[in-house]
């Protein structure tokens, strides 16, 4: 399948920081541009899809979608963690319908078939008389898994970077040895009317932190605000002083290409995962982690987290009606705080063919 957008790939060259533009317009909008983002961007590229504490135990399980892909997580009795599609090999039906604990074996939803928990088929109800069936090779579909600090990673498809390449590149931005300390706490999930790439954009830049977040704005030092790219991920930074809330310290919001987020904060750390629900919709997914005796904030910042939310919800659902109401050409971007952005979408120029000049 080529890109939908490669028609426009000489209109959206690679340009030095202080030359760039933003994204056309087109990259955000209809279902062939949803299509290819989850067939070629999405489902291939690693992404955060849970806390490991979620399958800490034998026969633990999450179900989660890459790339719009169905797949299934969960930790077999020596203590590997295995993922395949959440496909059953009989007629496609859904192996597990929600995240469980315990299971001794994963038995599909739909007509039963059972599989042990390293995917192979066992169990066929009313297959005697099916002649030449032989259960012996027959195993769920297998996507790549890793565990990192704490943390669950996954893809749903080959053509993006090896996990240790991949991790390596942003390992310098994470203190790894401080997060793995974090504890699991809770999840939320948030729907926002906007591309998902509306949303990582937004993420990338402090630019609209003052005009936006008034109560964000109030915690960083937004004078202070630092930016850092590597090849897959970018960091932003900022000095934080409110001891009440969120503490003494540094703030670093840092993106893996292409859609997962660690929000390092004082004793605290957000992650974020957003899936792509449609040309003009996605979810965020959050989980929050302290270190001990931290845990006490989590009311606080679930209201603050919250709060935040919902305005970056509001400016990215008008940025989307705006990238499609045929008004607007791609804009220059500033150098001073949106080269993590400039960062992420020639990435995503790359990916769609359309750095040719």
């Amino acid at each position: 399948m080529g890109s939908p957008h490669n028609r426009s790939g000489p209109s959206d060259p690679i340009r030095p920081l202080d030359q760039a533009r933003a994204l056309d317009p087109s990259f955000y909008l209809g279902q062939a541009a949803h299509e290819f983002d989850q067939q070629h961007i999405l489902a291939p590229n690693w992404q955060i899809v849970g806390p490991a504490a979620l399958v800490a135990s034998a026969g633990d399980h999450i179900v989660r979608e890459i790339g719009g892909k169905p797949v299934l997580i969960v930790r077999n009795a020596q203590g590997k963690l295995n993922g395949f599609y959440n496909v059953c090999r009989h007629r496609a039906g859904p192996i597990a319908l929600c995240d469980g604990k315990g299971a001794k074996r994963l038995r599909c939803a739909y007509h039963g078939w059972i599989y042990d928990l390293d995917g192979r088929l066992k169990v066929t109800p009313q297959m005697d008389a099916a002649r030449d069936f032989d259960i012996g090779g027959i195993s769920l579909a297998p996507i790549e898994v890793a565990e990192w600090c704490g943390l669950v990673f996954a893809r749903a498809g080959a053509g993006g970077p090896a996990f240790d390449d991949f991790i390596a590149d942003i390992a310098p931005f994470c203190a790894p040895d401080h997060i793995a300390r974090m504890r699991y706490s809770h999840s939320r999930t948030y729907p926002v009317a906007a591309n998902w790439k509306v949303y990582a954009d937004n993420y990338l830049e402090g630019y609209h932190v003052p005009v936006v977040h008034n109560g964000l704005n109030a915690l960083i030092d937004y004078a202070n605000y630092t930016i850092e790219c590597a090849h897959w991920a970018s960091v932003q930074r900022s000095p934080m002083d409110d001891a009440a809330l969120y503490g003494v310290g540094e703030a670093r919001y840092v993106l893996l290409y292409p859609n997962s987020m660690l929000n390092i904060l004082p004793g605290r750390m957000q992650t974020n995962r957003i899936i792509a629900t449609g040309p003009d919709s996605c979810e965020v997914e959050f989980a929050y982690y302290y270190l001990p005796g931290e845990e006490d904030r989590a009311g606080q910042d679930d209201a603050f987290s919250t709060e935040v939310q919902d305005e970056d919800a509001m400016i990215c659902e008008r940025v989307q009606k705006g990238l499609g109401s045929g008004a607007y050409t791609p804009g220059r971007l500033s150098p001073a705080q949106e080269s993590a952005l400039w960062h992420f979408h020639n990435l995503l120029r790359r990916a769609y063919g359309a750095d040719r000049t």
